[in-house]
């Protein structure tokens, strides 16, 4: 009774710090160039005429000369200035726009990689800070710094992109709006030198501005947007009882590359359907502690932490058979799918070499359990 005492005290004060928390904007892009920073600076004027109380946190202009003349007669928060290898940078300064509290911030590059010695290793963890201090937030990000999507940009790209978002970040917006041109209106900016400067133009052309990859970008980005408005739909939109609410079981092994991949892609189903999911890893007796080789243990250390970052609770159990893991953790979180690798990957052959496999398929199916094998 005590529990169940304290667990609505906790559900009525979690209900008065969302109402507190400032309200959340993201623009998305496919790339650089298709005019996110542009927008938001649009309605910073037109919120300013308004009356609205905003403040520009931080915007980067690229010195592009349209951009650099919307930012004329807003109001701006001096940056923090630092020192980092003998050269003086600049930062936002988080703590001087708290204590300004203005009604909305502008705050761009949502995935920035802030400079060592700053409060925050990102800049989405000062655009959280700020938020909690229910101040409203206008952002900005390309499609290609979401991290579940990091192996299908590299794909499509040939480009790892090392500055990231956890999509756990993106779930939090309440608004995300895209900012859509075609591939010809971009590469059109991009050779008028309204992207990079002239120098880089044709360097860009043959690499990232190809027409094939912003057309799948562009996918990309169109895709997001409607898994977000997906969601808003699911918390928003009373529910019907009858439709099955779906729960995803992400089945891992100690191969780094595998895992990764398994991850990401239940990360991005998950999204989709806006739901819980998890991460199971079965340790075998083979992999246990004293015998596991120690890149297998950071390998996995590595992946716990990614499917966390992503928003799934990870679950590790000691078992002999794998099949029979899964089965019992799929029946113990009532699981309506369950996703692993395709039979050339580890976990797959590891779990067709069992005579379980067979009861695997026939319990799930009779369970209602969906089975997903990913490539």
């Amino acid at each position: 009774m005590e529990i169940r005492r304290e667990d609505n005290v906790q559900h009525f004060l979690d209900l008065i710090k969302k109402s507190r928390r400032g309200k959340f904007k993201v623009y998305i892009g496919m790339s650089a160039g298709v005019g996110k920073t542009f927008r938001m600076l649009q309605e910073a004027h037109a919120l300013l005429k308004n009356g609205i109380d905003i403040k520009i946190g931080f915007i980067e202009t690229h010195n592009r000369k349209e951009t650099q003349e919307l930012l004329e007669g807003l109001p701006v928060v001096p940056r923090r200035k630092l020192f980092y290898k003998g050269k003086e940078l600049e930062e936002m300064d988080v703590q001087a726009i708290i204590n300004l509290r203005p009604e909305v911030v502008i705050v761009d590059e949502l995935a920035h990689t802030n400079i060592e010695g700053s409060k925050n290793e990102k800049r989405w963890q000062d655009v959280m800070e700020i938020l909690d201090a229910g101040i409203n937030v206008i952002s900005a990000i390309n499609i290609q710094h979401i991290e579940s999507l990091n192996e299908e940009i590299k794909y499509i790209t040939g480009v790892e992109v090392k500055e990231r978002i956890p999509d756990s970040v993106l779930a939090q917006a309440d608004e995300v709006v895209n900012i859509d041109l075609t591939a010809d209106e971009l590469i059109t900016r991009l050779k008028e030198g309204k992207i990079y400067q002239a120098e880089k133009i044709e360097t860009a052309l043959k690499n990232f501005f190809k027409s094939e990859h912003i057309l799948q970008l562009r996918e990309l980005a169109l895709k997001e947007v409607a898994s977000q408005v997906e969601r808003k739909v699911e918390i928003e939109v009373p529910k019907n009882k009858n439709i099955r609410h779906e729960k995803f079981l992400a089945c891992i092994s100690s191969n780094e590359r595998t895992a990764k991949k398994v991850i990401r892609k239940t990360a991005r189903l998950a999204n989709y359907y806006n739901s819980k999911w998890f991460v199971l890893y079965v340790q075998v007796p083979e992999e246990s502690v004293d015998k596991i080789p120690l890149d297998k243990q950071r390998h996995l250390i590595n992946n716990f932490k990614l499917a966390t970052e992503l928003g799934a609770e990870v679950i590790k159990v000691e078992h002999t058979k794998i099949a029979k893991a899964i089965i019992e953790q799929a029946e113990l979180k009532n699981i309506t799918t369950v996703c692993i690798g395709k039979p050339r990957m580890n976990l797959m052959k590891i779990i067709l070499s069992t005579n379980v496999f067979k009861e695997l398929l026939n319990k799930l199916s009779s369970s209602d359990i969906d089975l997903i094998i990913l490539s």
